[in-house]
């Protein structure tokens, strides 16, 4: 089985000249997802993970998978004002502007740690900006976990400091 054949790409989405990598077939197919899920976890390949960062909202879908695999914790990281508890911020760049995540101040402690993971890494900026997240809170980045990479926006040169695993390559 190929997970590649459950992503769909949807064409001028969210904006015109955008080809999105739509993974609703995959989350809607048990075997998918259970081939995609050993794929990710393959690419963890046995290293000591404490707590799986997910990114809102497409990481969360794998993000909890993930860590009830690893038996680790799970922490979702979300747009502003979506978090109930005391938060910090990272704002990044995107190609029509400006974004901006949070995480709780208490998820993550020093010396955690931690797989990152988000379904498509694509520019890099939405990586970078958990990577800062996750490191003021002390934890230390085994890895950046992603379904897909989009290769042609150079997004792993924007965290190439950090170990990236994707299976799929755009």
């Amino acid at each position: 089985m190929s997970i590649e054949n459950y992503i769909r790409d949807i064409q001028d989405f969210p904006k015109p000249e955008i080809g999105f990598k739509d993974i609703t077939p995959l989350l809607a197919d048990p075997k998918a997802t259970e081939e995609c899920l050993e794929l990710l976890l393959k690419g963890v390949n046995g290293k000591k993970i404490d707590k799986v960062v997910g990114v809102e909202s497409r990481g969360f879908f794998f993000g909890t998978l993930l860590a009830q695999k690893l038996n680790a914790g799970f922490v979702p990281v979300r747009k502003p004002k979506k978090l109930p508890f005391t938060t910090i911020s990272a704002t990044y760049d995107l190609e029509y502007g400006t974004d901006t995540l949070e995480i709780h101040t208490d998820a993550i402690q020093k010396g955690d740690k931690v797989l990152i993971h988000d379904d498509v890494l694509a520019t890099g900026g939405t990586a970078k900006a958990v990577c800062e997240l996750v490191e003021k809170l002390g934890g230390e980045i085994v890895q950046c976990n992603f379904i897909m990479e989009l290769t042609f926006l150079k997004g792993k040169e924007k965290i190439g400091e950090y170990q990236v695993y994707s299976p799929l390559k755009y």
